[in-house]
């Protein structure tokens, strides 16, 4: 463990070093992750997956105007920390306020980014194909987070580039510096979608991700008179609430559907408040989301416009008001798609051991709540990487222990890769695994597994990886327990969205 930390701590210095060094590209493969399963002859599934905040350079880049190879060097450092954590995906804010952390002909380059909203990087790269490259490089997912309808932030800086000046008609200014796109505009609806579209299109994400920001948090009511008379001129009948909540509604499923018709296995996550309206269930007090963010949430989830659910459970287990497992039990019985239900977790607000622990009861009550495919997101990946209050520590000596694989998605697709070819060589007190697939673009990763005395083991490779030599007896450092040897091996394969093919077991004679 002390290992492991001293590994993390390394990533962290990057972060203080003000002339960090060029990342390097590694030549050989990421290092193996092994774990043991003693009864089951199966690798665990669970999404464990850490936002990278943008907006206000609350994880990257952790201040405006770094240079390319600063910036770089930072990503590297939080995608290294994930891996060391047994994480298996990101989700990566690209668009905070109407703005671009990638080539962008639709919007201007994040003030977040170079310190000059329009201004590109320089030495020029794209950072969002440079965090795709760099994720699947580790065998990391990597989700897109957008946020549809926050115009401008207070902590960035206004120039003639930005969404305020140059489409004047959408925007609404609210209090305490924040402006916002009017939801309920047909040109927003079609802007928006047209950013998201475009990414989806360009790159070679794994995810569109969306929070839990539709109407704002906000002391005044939405200026929208003039959107609103228009709907009334033209014979709208909804009452004004229920016409903005339908104008959210429209876009969450135009974006669902839109993400689909142009790459099927892309998911959509959604990360809402995490109580729909107080009551329900009974006990539950607090913010009305339904009421003031115009968010129908449960209808969403109802309808399964949705591959993901994220919703914020930021509160402790035994805080009766917004107790986390009665928050989730509830979500779970609107879940009438069966889809993925990963809650997020409040991490960064991790003070002491006595957080970093709750957290911990956390995840293993999403487990029991949710047994098949569970996982959590962890707000954000700045409090795993500095260990808030020992919660990396934690989580690594227990439910993060051993990697594991991303749950999958059958409603997009439940059709495995077929079975690999795998030869095997016994030769110098070592089997000699090689392996290929038939159809390659089919294989994200191999799993190769290992039965040593009665216990089985297995190994997450990257799709890159075809050979693998392993002992046929370990002998114990101690030299009292019996050697370990190897009976049995094989090798599966696993596409994109999870689906693991046909295993055979092939003896070790």
């Amino acid at each position: 463990m002390k290992q492991i930390f001293s590994m993390i701590l390394i990533t962290v210095m990057l972060f203080t070093c003000s002339a960090p060094q060029p990342p390097v590209t590694p030549e050989e493969p990421t290092p193996i992750k092994v774990a043991k399963q003693q009864h089951e002859f199966e690798v665990p599934r669970e999404f464990r997956a850490a936002w990278v905040a943008t907006v206000a350079n609350i994880d990257w880049p952790s201040k405006p105007g770094l240079t390319t190879e600063q910036q770089q060097a930072e990503a590297i450092s939080l995608l290294d920390s994930a891996v060391i954590l047994n994480l298996n995906a990101i989700v990566f804010q690209v668009r905070p306020q109407c703005d671009a952390l990638y080539s962008s002909e639709l919007e201007p380059w994040s003030y977040y980014l170079t310190g000059e909203m329009g201004t590109a990087p320089d030495p020029y790269y794209d950072p969002l194909e440079f965090w795709v490259e760099e994720s699947h490089k580790r065998g990391l997912e990597l989700h897109t987070w957008f946020n549809p309808y926050r115009a401008h932030h207070p902590q960035g800086k206004l120039n003639d580039k930005s969404v305020v000046y140059t489409a004047p008609d959408l925007v609404r200014e609210i209090d305490n510096g924040y402006y916002w796109l009017d939801p309920a505009m047909q040109e927003t609806q079609d802007y928006s979608y047209d950013v998201v579209l475009d990414v989806v299109r360009r790159y070679d994400i794994d995810g569109v991700h969306f929070d839990d920001y539709f109407y704002p948090y906000s002391s005044i009511d939405f200026p929208d008179d003039d959107t609103w008379q228009t709907y009334l001129v033209h014979k709208g009948r909804l009452k004004r609430d229920d016409w903005r909540r339908e104008a959210v509604n429209t876009f969450i499923k135009r974006t669902y559907e839109g993400i689909k018709a142009e790459k099927p296995w892309v998911k959509f996550g959604l990360s809402p408040f995490g109580i729909w309206r107080p009551g329900n269930p009974a006990s539950i007090k607090g913010y009305d989301q339904y009421a003031k963010l115009y968010a129908d949430a449960k209808l969403w989830l109802n309808e399964g416009w949705v591959d993901y659910w994220t919703p914020q459970l930021y509160w402790p287990t035994r805080q009766i008001p917004q107790s986390y497992p009665v928050l989730l039990g509830w979500w779970v019985s609107q879940n009438t798609h069966g889809r993925s239900l990963w809650p997020g977790l409040f991490t960064s607000k991790i003070k002491d051991e006595e957080g970093a622990k709750e957290n911990f009861s956390q995840i293993m009550i999403t487990r029991g709540m949710v047994p098949e495919g569970p996982g959590n997101v962890h707000f954000s990946m700045k409090a795993l990487q500095k260990n808030y209050g020992g919660v990396s520590e934690i989580l690594l000596s227990g439910p993060y222990a051993d990697p594991v694989l991303v749950p999958p998605s059958p409603w997009l697709d439940n059709e495995a890769p077929s079975a690999p070819l795998v030869e095997i060589d016994l030769k110098d007190g070592h089997v000699h695994l090689n392996w290929m697939h038939e159809n390659r673009d089919d294989v994200d990763k191999w799993v190769v597994y290992l039965q040593r005395g009665k216990a089985w083991e297995y190994q997450i490779l990257l799709s890159d990886q075809e050979t693998l030599s392993l002992p046929i007896t370990i002998r114990s450092e101690d030299g009292m327990t019996p050697p370990a040897t190897l009976n049995q091996v094989a090798v599966t394969a696993v596409d994109r969205l999870g689906n693991e093919s046909e295993r055979i077991v092939l003896s070790v004679r």
